[in-house]
């Protein structure tokens, strides 16, 4: 692998990533020898979900990077700002913020109490602003800064909205800071994207809340994000920045064809995920069946 192409010696910040996407995307850093702050809350391991911060740090180390696990509630503006502060104090900067931490569920009106409105808003719109804001003035030091939210595509349709029009309010608030702030601070040469799957990924997320075995069965593996990921941020962040990145298009563009290692299980079609525009699947030969949820 070239330099310009490795992460070796980067510095990335990610919201969550004890489990999942998070950490699939900090392995794939970390095999390069970087270096991955994992700001988190899950502290004490869960009773359904695999894995903490301090898991995540070993597994980081063990595939070559070095990490910081930090307890943080990314809905407290000074717990962040004592992450990103340790992350500086330890690594010496920051290079890629990633915000990965989401809430999710997918009720109707009358079926979200107030309580869980507040709470995906805060982790999803308001923790995307916070823990940017918190980390561009440090970015601003790196010669190739990115910000990846994970978090899809503008698609203003009410299609997106009508089951669960607060859970699509709070995502799309992600994207629209990824809107903004991609304009905001072109002049500063600070690459902000979203990326987000073509497909169901085979996470917690999914097996708990979104269809269980049968929607596993027919996801990809969290590997493909964090390759789109990799080819992303190695991309120089001037030429790079306001795109809504699909993982399955990143990696297509980068020259890849065969996408059946991501999908080990697959007997036929894989589930659409959420919020993909029509004609996204129009760009693939990818064959899908209904949609995940």
């Amino acid at each position: 692998m070239s330099e310009a192409k490795s992460l070796k010696g980067k510095t990335i910040f990610m919201s969550g990533g004890s489990r999942g996407i998070g950490l699939a995307i900090a392995l794939k850093a970390a095999r390069d020898g970087a270096n991955v702050t994992i700001a988190a809350k899950t502290a004490e391991p869960h009773p359904k979900l695999p894995g903490t911060i301090y898991t995540a740090a070993e597994e980081i180390e063990a595939a070559g990077g070095k990490a910081l696990p930090v307890i943080c509630d990314i809905r407290d503006e000074a717990q962040v700002g004592e992450a990103v502060e340790k992350t500086v104090a330890q690594f010496g900067g920051i290079d890629i913020c990633v915000n990965n931490a989401s809430a999710i569920q997918l009720t109707g009106t009358l079926a979200t109490d107030m309580k869980r409105f507040d709470l995906m808003h805060q982790i999803n719109t308001r923790g995307t602003y916070l823990v940017s804001k918190m980390c561009i003035p440090h970015l601003k030091g790196s010669d190739n800064p990115h910000i990846v939210n994970l978090a899809p595509p503008l698609d203003m349709k009410a299609k997106w909205f009508k089951n669960h029009v607060a859970y699509t309010m709070a995502k799309f608030g992600m994207s629209m800071c990824t809107l903004g702030m991609s304009a905001e601070f072109a002049k500063d040469g600070i690459a902000i994207n979203s990326l987000w799957p073509l497909t169901a990924i085979d996470t917690a997320a999914v097996r708990n809340l979104l269809g269980g075995e049968t929607v596993a069965a027919m996801s990809r593996t969290p590997e493909i994000l964090a390759d789109a990921f990799h080819a992303i941020v190695t991309k120089p962040s001037r030429e790079v920045t306001g795109n809504f990145f699909i993982d399955e298009l990143v990696l297509r563009d980068e020259g890849v064809t065969d996408f059946s290692v991501y999908a080990p299980g697959a007997k036929g079609p894989l589930a659409a995920d959420f919020f993909v525009p029509d004609e996204v699947f129009e760009m693939t030969d990818t064959k899908v069946a209904g949609m995940v949820g």
